[in-house]
């Protein structure tokens, strides 16, 4: 396994929040849904996706079509970025944004924690505008249709990943968004799964591109050096091994000293700090699961004891894993 694919296994969907909008101008939606990850595609019509930053759009020369401003792909703006239809926004939560028809046109509904939906004055709309299976707008008929894909827990294993991330990336969404438009409208078994999966490949190829397009953090480049990137997988694939840096040079090829100074120049820190990491942040996300106890998580991410693992818990993350625990169920 290597970098990227351990941190998407963080953001796996599972039971994901999927909607299609249908909705003719003029449009706005306030979202403070609080998500820590959400995907936007644009299927026909257009749309703004405005930050909460504020500021004008910046103009980018050789970028003006019909009288206003084109976000290129992939720009990530200060101020309002215009989607074209085929193309997906990435927006990183919790903080609020809107998406409209125009950047100048007044939010008219708010999306809540729990995707619950609103006029300003707090008056529930589901019903009024629910026009089908997963389907929500205020005409079917609409110009603009859009497709929205939310992330709803934050597991601690996507830390590093959501870190890594502009605040908001608009990329082209290849034919994945055709087939995700197609699948959202049926009501056939095993569909929340089907759909789920799609999320994840839409946000997955989106990542991708932008990593390769753009400056990719250390740890992703990294993948590709032949000694850092199988060390790297090594400790993804088994983080319960006993890990040191001798036995993990020794396996890669290379003396310890090599492997030490090559691993921190390419990631930024040393290999066991990157293995702790890495355990902790998996620990993280298991001592959410029901019935996880302390020592059985110890056990699965490479400590001797429950004693080991709150130690260690403590001292990187200032709280213990009961702590944690109790924090993530609130």
């Amino acid at each position: 396994m290597d970098h990227l694919a351990a941190l998407l296994d963080g953001p796996r969907a599972r039971g994901a929040f999927l909607l299609r909008s249908i909705l003719d101008p003029p449009w706005s939606l306030r979202i403070q849904d609080e998500a820590p990850l959400t995907l936007v595609a644009l299927v026909r019509g257009e749309a703004w996706v405005v930050p909460d930053t504020g500021g004008p759009p910046r103009v980018i020369p050789g970028e003006v079509v019909a009288g206003s401003v084109r976000a290129v792909p992939g720009d990530v703006a200060g101020g309002p970025v215009r989607m074209a239809p085929g193309e997906v926004a990435v927006v990183r939560g919790p903080e609020p944004y809107t998406v409209a028809d125009q950047p100048a046109t007044p939010p008219q509904i708010v999306i809540h924690p729990g995707q619950h939906c609103t006029t300003l004055d707090g008056e529930d709309l589901y019903q009024e505008m629910d026009l089908g299976v997963r389907s929500w707008g205020n005409n079917p008929g609409g110009s603009t249709v859009m497709i929205t894909g939310t992330y709803q827990m934050a597991g601690e294993v996507t830390r590093r990943l959501l870190e890594a991330l502009p605040t908001m990336l608009v990329l082209p969404g290849g034919p994945i968004i055709s087939l995700l438009g197609a699948e959202i409208v049926k009501d056939e078994p095993g569909q929340a799964a089907v759909l789920d999966r799609l999320l994840d490949l839409l946000l997955i190829s989106t990542l991708r591109s932008w990593f390769a397009t753009h400056e990719a953090p250390a740890w992703y480049r990294a993948q590709s050096d032949p000694v850092v990137g199988k060390a790297m997988r090594m400790l993804h694939n088994n983080p319960a091994h006993p890990w040191t840096v001798a036995t993990l040079a020794s396996r890669v090829g290379v003396s310890r000293a090599s492997l030490a100074r090559r691993f921190t120049d390419l990631v930024g820190e040393p290999p066991m700090a990157f293995l702790t990491d890495w355990r902790l942040a998996l620990a993280a996300d298991l001592l959410r699961e029901p019935g996880a106890t302390v020592g059985s998580v110890a056990r699965k991410v490479g400590y001797g004891s429950s004693f080991a693992l709150s130690a260690a818990f403590k001292r990187v993350r200032g709280v213990s894993p009961q702590e944690h625990r109790a924090g993530a169920g609130r």
